[in-house]
């Protein structure tokens, strides 16, 4: 399913199920995700928060807050969100041709999104960013 990745998108990946691990969660969601492109530190990620007049830094304790963490529980496997389907999806289309699926095509995906906790964040923050009000 990811074959079209990038070496550095397929880190984002594993890294996000490690974050869903860490917050004792049994799903992946693209609050992980984000969770997991801010800790890469990919050059063209901080790019693209720098172009929304957005810190990295600010982000991702905003996202940690945001997720939270679940129940100590014991479970089979960890589920993967639609919204992360179809922000995998449409972080493929954004990949032009034989281009790699990088870092930056997730980030857009997830700039695109409508609604869910990795949306929020990045409204909120693009809002202090751009306003200094926190809000939507």
């Amino acid at each position: 399913m990811f074959s079209r990745f990038s070496p550095a998108a397929k880190r984002v990946l594993r890294a996000a199920e490690q974050a869903c691990r860490n917050h004792n969660h049994y799903y992946v969601g693209v609050g992980h995700l984000l969770l997991a492109l801010l800790e890469e530190h990919d050059p063209a990620v901080e790019a693209r928060f720098a172009e929304r007049g957005m810190r990295p830094a600010d982000v991702l304790v905003d996202v940690r807050r945001a997720l939270g963490t679940g129940d100590d529980r014991l479970w089979d496997g960890i589920l993967v969100t639609p919204r992360v389907r179809g922000v995998v999806l449409a972080a493929e289309a954004a990949a032009e041709g034989d281009e790699a699926v990088e870092p930056r095509h997730l980030l857009s995906a997830m700039f695109a999104e409508d609604g869910g906790l990795a949306c929020d964040v990045l409204a909120r923050q693009g809002n202090i960013a751009t306003t200094g009000v926190v809000g939507r």
